[in-house]
């Protein structure tokens, strides 16, 4: 059973400027090193809080890559739970699920005229290798059983409700369209079948 191992204050957002906690925890099966952001105790103070779940994306995340809108979904998420309250788990699930190196390789694999998840198959892999059993863990280590879910995606709210986790509204983030980053947006709405407006 996953249980929360330490908190630690902390500042966040592109200015280092919004209160939050970060937590850990211990007792996942994976024994990967998920994280919790608390905004506002919104684990203890809201019945339902916002929750996002964000995989981690090294290239979006920290380089804002032209190829995704990983960094942009962050950001925005961070920016509203700043105002807002909420909670975000952020899972290392790099690459869908297929890591950093593999998803390289995609990367390479779509310079060539690939989507991203023909890209991913190409390579051996499933559209979609991600798991969010230890998120809802994780929700349920913070007394978290009812939320309202920050996302475009419907393979995290199924997930979730299939591990005990009421997802009582779901909440689009917005269309982070850029330079090199349309196909890849295309194909998690028609591929995907992600909510998103493009």
């Amino acid at each position: 059973m996953a249980e929360v191992r330490a908190r630690v204050d902390l500042k966040v957002g592109s200015q280092s400027n919004i209160d939050a906690e970060i937590l850990s925890f211990h007792g996942l099966e994976t024994e990967k090193e998920h994280v919790a952001l608390v905004f506002k105790h919104a684990d203890s103070k809201r019945d339902v809080p916002l929750v996002r779940l964000h995989s981690e994306c090294l290239t979006g995340d920290v380089f804002y890559s032209s190829r995704c809108d990983c960094g942009e979904q962050l950001e925005e998420t961070i920016n509203k739970m700043g105002e807002e309250g909420g909670i975000i788990l952020y899972l290392r699930q790099e690459g869908r699920g297929i890591g950093l190196y593999n998803k390289l390789d995609a990367y390479r694999l779509q310079s060539e005229g690939m989507n991203t998840y023909e890209a991913n198959n190409h390579l051996g892999f499933g559209d979609d290798l991600r798991d969010f059993t230890e998120a809802a863990q994780m929700l349920k280590a913070l007394n978290l059983t009812r939320i309202r879910l920050v996302t475009n995606n419907p393979k995290k709210i199924k997930e979730l409700k299939e591990n005990g986790i009421e997802v009582v509204d779901v909440v689009n983030t917005s269309a982070h369209v850029k330079s090199g980053n349309e196909s890849y947006l295309r194909a998690k709405v028609s591929h995907g079948k992600h909510n998103l407006k493009l």
